[in-house]
């Protein structure tokens, strides 16, 4: 398994205090809803290096194929809060799994969290293999 941290600026340079700000000031209570986007627009996102793709799989669906430099945090395991609460919140993740169930559950539980920067691959990574993108084993 492989894990990737890497850190993240915001894209317009502005800092959450700053984002927060311009925004009207709001801090507290839940962080923005995740955005559900399509393969295409994913892969933008996983081409910048920053971004983090959180595959919430179980490690033998890992295992068979996944999109490179994802890092692997399964969503059923009991520690999965956890090893959730050890990321970074200000960083952008990339989250998917097979079809999109448990990838929407997981984004819930980290905005739950206060993670900001989420993004969900809605097709999953059936959509993803069957776009023809790279796949890693």
């Amino acid at each position: 398994m492989m894990l990737v941290a890497t850190a993240l600026q915001p894209a317009s340079g502005q800092t959450n205090s700053d984002a927060a700000a311009a925004s009207g000031g709001k801090t507290e209570g839940k962080a923005p809803a995740p955005r559900k986007v399509d393969v295409t627009k994913f892969e933008k996102l996983w081409q910048d290096k920053h971004n983090i793709v959180l595959d919430v799989r179980t490690p033998k669906e890992f295992a068979a194929g996944h999109i490179p430099g994802a890092t692997n945090v399964d969503i059923s395991a009991p520690d999965f809060e956890q090893k959730l609460r050890a990321l970074s919140k200000d960083k952008t993740y990339l989250v998917h799994c097979a079809s999109g169930g448990r990838s929407a559950r997981a984004c819930d539980k980290m905005n739950r969290l206060g993670f900001e920067h989420l993004v969900d691959l809605a097709p999953g990574f059936k959509g993803w293999e069957k776009a023809g993108k790279p796949v890693e084993k």
